[in-house]
């Protein structure tokens, strides 16, 4: 695999709260990022049968926070680029990576994610609960700059008790996941 580094590409790959993504990520989208940028973050679960650090490539995420609306007209949803997707989907194929892909539900109010709430996401086809990934859509598609997501499942929100899974400790799935992005940010080009 080539460095991305070395290639001068641009592979962003930290847990930011969406509350604070703007103020960083569209300055460097708007001088620096020409093509992509991969975030993961962990998202939490409501499929009960998968385990930890399992891949999760959102194709859709409901806009339940405020930093979208800054960027794209109101809508339920914002999707991320295609061809990023896509860039995404052929690496973990490539690797013999299982994967799903699915709808996200993202919230900056994760006290508020009550059961009734998840109970209607879940009823809207959402794989995951996370903080960030319609905001890095919108940015990327107003600055019009591919991008796509990969999560990893986290915490685990599918049984009547909340599983932590210790998921915070799970530094191999990141790092693996930082290598995947790595590589289909190459593949886009």
């Amino acid at each position: 695999m080539a460095d991305p580094c070395v290639a001068n590409e641009l592979a962003w790959c930290q847990h930011v709260p969406t509350r604070i993504f703007d103020a960083p990520a569209d300055p460097l989208i708007s001088y620096f990022a020409s093509d992509v940028i991969l975030a993961i973050v962990a998202g939490s679960d409501w499929v009960p049968d998968v385990a930890l650090g399992h891949v999760v490539v959102p194709t859709a995420a409901i806009r339940d926070e405020g930093t979208s609306y800054h960027y794209l007209p109101a809508a339920r949803t914002v999707e991320p680029s295609a061809d990023a997707v896509a860039a995404i989907l052929d690496t973990l194929k490539q690797r013999g990576i299982a994967h799903v892909t699915g709808t996200t539900w993202t919230t900056d109010a994760p006290y508020r994610e009550t059961r009734d709430k998840m109970a209607r996401r879940v009823e809207e086809g959402c794989l995951t609960v996370e903080m960030e990934a319609a905001a890095f859509f919108a940015v990327a598609q107003f600055r019009g700059v591919s991008f796509g997501q990969v999560l990893y499942a986290g915490d685990d929100l599918s049984g009547d008790a909340w599983d932590s899974r210790d998921w915070d400790d799970h530094a191999s799935g990141r790092e693996m996941l930082f290598h995947l992005a790595a590589e289909s940010v190459l593949q886009i080009r």
